[in-house]
């Protein structure tokens, strides 16, 4: 019996595997806990095994590879249509096996340590961003209900802070409790602070990285991020694959030769879709004549901004792939 191919459905605790031989049978079909799962293939000869693309998935892969496996990565979407009925591991793992064994299928490529850590410092910036936020509308909310108000944006925060700590009609239960939130934001704002100098320290020894950030409306978190998330451009087979990975193409419900193009699909990485369309929506804010391509100012003079700002994210996702494929530094087109 030789086992040519094993599909690997992965959780906290329990793993399920199922493995078929030259002949396409099943000849393996088990249940491993968590702590068993590395003695197992130990023993197995190399083959081939795919699994899931999710949480953890990539130190499994690692962890494999190291065992002289040939580990393949496979998105949940392309995953679900070989389920062939009802919902449970066992038929989870068969689907993997079966996926993966399609000539056209598509895999993700297997991130090294070094890039996972990198990762983290993005995913705790976006989440202190987002407490942050949080931090930031409580307050103004709390000081609304005794009439204080300020302007919009994170900076004028200080100002209704200083406001309501010389507001005598404020009570002063109201403004110890939402000094206690202040604090709470002076301290993500420290560490804020202290995680984007190591974002721009990493930026500055990265050449993709840089590079990418010469782009108007990319920036240093998003050269980070395109460089970090996007470890092999080259599994798109062009830029336009590049994007509907990101979910800024129109999704296709054609049928019988009739063209139906829908709303922007979003699949794909939900973070760099953001930070794309947020680039695209400043590079617009100051598109004048004289300052922006003449594409840019004939499509504003057609369409409205939102629908400007996703047509430019889609351009800057297939330049940002063109440029990681190739090399190339930024190159600005004429001007109007």
């Amino acid at each position: 019996m030789t086992i040519i191919r094993v599909g690997l459905d992965t959780s906290k605790h329990v793993f399920q595997i199922h493995g078929v031989d030259e002949n396409e049978k099943p000849v393996l079909r088990r249940q491993l806990r968590r702590s068993e799962v590395e003695k197992f293939f130990a023993k197995l000869p190399p083959t081939r095994i795919g699994i899931e693309a999710c949480g953890a998935s990539h130190h499994w892969a690692r962890l494999l590879r190291g065992l002289g496996h040939e580990v393949l990565l496979i998105p949940p979407q392309y995953i679900k249509a070989y389920v062939k009925r009802g919902k449970n591991d066992a038929i989870d793992a068969e689907a993997i096996c079966e996926a993966m064994s399609r000539p056209t299928m598509r895999f993700v490529p297997v991130k090294t340590v070094e890039q996972q850590a990198a990762l983290t410092m993005l995913g705790v910036r976006d989440l202190l961003v987002k407490q942050r936020t949080m931090l930031i509308n409580a307050v103004r909310g709390h000081a609304a209900e005794f009439g204080v108000t300020a302007a919009k944006g994170p900076k004028q925060v200080a100002e209704l802070l200083e406001r309501l700590a010389s507001d005598e009609g404020v009570p002063a239960l109201a403004r110890e409790m939402i000094g206690v939130l202040a604090s709470q934001l002076n301290g993500l704002d420290i560490k804020l602070k202290a995680i984007e100098t190591r974002l721009m320290a990493w930026h500055r020894q990265d050449q993709t990285s840089q590079c990418l950030a010469t782009i108007p409306g990319i920036g240093p978190i998003g050269g980070v991020s395109f460089a970090l998330k996007v470890p092999d451009p080259r599994v798109f087979r062009s830029s336009r694959h590049f994007a509907a990975w990101i979910g800024i193409t129109p999704r296709d419900n054609s049928t019988a030769g009739r063209p139906r193009l829908g709303k922007i699909s979003r699949e794909g990485d939900e973070d760099l879709r953001r930070l794309l369309v947020l680039g695209a929506t400043a590079v617009i804010q100051q598109a004048k004549p004289g300052r922006a391509s003449p594409w840019l100012l004939g499509l504003l003079a057609k369409k409205s901004k939102k629908i400007a700002a996703v047509a430019l994210a889609n351009k800057m996702a297939r330049i940002v792939w063109a440029m990681m494929v190739s090399g190339e530094t930024y190159r600005r087109p004429a001007q109007a």
